[in-house]
């Protein structure tokens, strides 16, 4: 007798945003949260949150409580909060934790305060409008990483583990994260731009064929 194999296995269903079509296979949490089109709901409430975090931030130092000490404040903003960063790392109290990063606040954010500041400025506006819009989400929160990165090992905590936390996970669902927002539009164009298409094979052309020479006839000899 052969062993048959049973016929009816029970497999779970997954309909995933991404995933290869027409499969059967079991449900796991990283093809849940990165794929599937529930999970961009979750995505979607993080991008929210985050989003409006980094343009009200953006805001308050455009026109809003903050505009005075850096949008046109000469940078007081920035340069007061490197120099505190300076300080806190000569103290050994808080402040800039590496003395290559204190000296990269004392040398070059200092003396160029003023301009610094407008760009973190645009920069949190921009980050904030990019993640709620849903476009270029990945991109969005690297950039967002980035400052909170920054401002961290300047030695300031406050929000930004909290933004980074959500950023880095951003960035892993990047694809799903902005399913519910414009990368879903975006993002199949820019693709269709940069996959190369069908390739023309031109069918290759049989050389001419020579004509056949006719034979001449032999005359018959003559009797």
């Amino acid at each position: 007798m052969h062993a048959q194999t049973p016929r009816d296995v029970p497999t779970t269903e997954v309909s995933t945003f991404g995933a290869p079509p027409g499969g059967r296979r079991n449900l796991r949490a990283a093809d849940w949260l990165y794929r599937s089109k529930a999970a961009s709901v979750i995505w979607l409430i993080a991008r929210l949150w985050l989003g409006y975090s980094w343009l009200n931030a953006g805001y308050q130092k455009l026109w809003g409580s903050e505009k005075a000490v850096f949008w046109n404040g000469g940078g007081a903003g920035v340069k007061g909060f490197a120099t505190a960063g300076v300080a806190g790392s000569k103290a050994g109290k808080g402040g800039a934790s590496y003395g290559w990063f204190a000296a990269f606040l004392h040398n070059f954010v200092i003396p160029n305060a003023s301009w610094i500041a407008k760009v973190v400025t645009i920069s949190e506006l921009l980050i904030g409008a990019a993640l709620i819009l849903g476009l270029f989400t990945g991109l969005a929160a690297i950039a967002g990483l980035i400052l909170n990165v920054i401002y961290m090992f300047s030695g300031s905590a406050g929000v930004n583990p909290a933004y980074a936390i959500v950023a880095v996970f951003l960035i892993l669902a990047w694809r799903n994260a902005g399913y519910l927002g414009l990368d879903r539009l975006v993002l199949p164009m820019i693709g269709s731009r940069f996959r190369p298409g069908p390739r023309t094979v031109t069918p290759a052309t049989s050389p001419p064929t020579a004509p056949t020479p006719t034979p001449t006839p032999t005359p018959a000899p003559a009797s």
